[in-house]
Formats: structure tokens, sequence, C-alpha cells
């Protein structure tokens, strides 16, 4: 494992999210509850951004733009595209359902490192 430093972890208050490059990707960082978590910036349904994707109480990040749910934690698929209800599941179908790729992450000296193979 490779830890790529990313960021002062003072520049990620409660409720922060930052996209960073991690070796030519696009990682979110969200900071959730006192934790922070790395995920792929993008929906492996569509590639809609999730920046701006809702947390629910159970720690499932949804994308903005087809509801898809994914854990925080695991990556594992909670939900997949499904609204519009007709929409949803069509769209769906257009993808397999694919984790969202999930990264460790550790806090040293201050500094957010995300690691990698």
């Amino acid at each position: 494992m490779t830890w790529i430093d990313v960021m002062e972890e003072s520049r990620l208050p409660e409720g922060a999210r930052e996209v960073v490059e991690v070796r030519g990707a696009a990682v979110l960082l969200i900071r959730h509850r006192g934790e922070i978590f790395a995920v792929a910036a993008r929906c492996p349904h569509m590639g809609a951004l999730l920046k701006n994707g809702r947390i629910t109480e159970d720690d499932h990040l949804v994308c903005p733009w087809h509801r898809s749910a994914f854990s925080l934690r695991t990556g594992d698929v909670a939900d997949w595209a499904p609204w519009p209800p007709l929409v949803g599941r069509v769209l769906g179908a257009l993808r397999r359902e694919h984790a969202l790729p999930v990264y460790p992450v550790q806090v040293e000296n201050g500094r957010i490192l995300v690691g990698v193979d």
C-alpha cells in the first residue's frame, strides 16, 4: 500500500466534501460524523459527480442524479438506479451493478493520506 498525501486535515471540517486527484483518479473526501471517507468521485452507474449526494442515516452516499446508493465504508451497492420508477429500471439495466471504489484513509501529522495499491 502506498499512502498519498492529499491535503491538510483542517481543510476538511465536519460535513465538508472535497474532490482531490490521487494518481490520476478523482477521489471524493467526505468528513461525516467525525470520520473521513475516500470514495471514487463519480458514480459507477452513469459517471455522475457524487460531491452533492445525500448521506443517509446508515452511512450510504446517494447519487444526486440517479439515486443509486453506496456504502461509504465498503462501496457496496445499497440501491441501484431506483428512480424514477420506470426510467430508473431502464437506466439501471443499461449498466450492471458496480460497487463504488473506496480508498483507505489515515491522518498523520495533520495531513490526510489516501492509500492506493
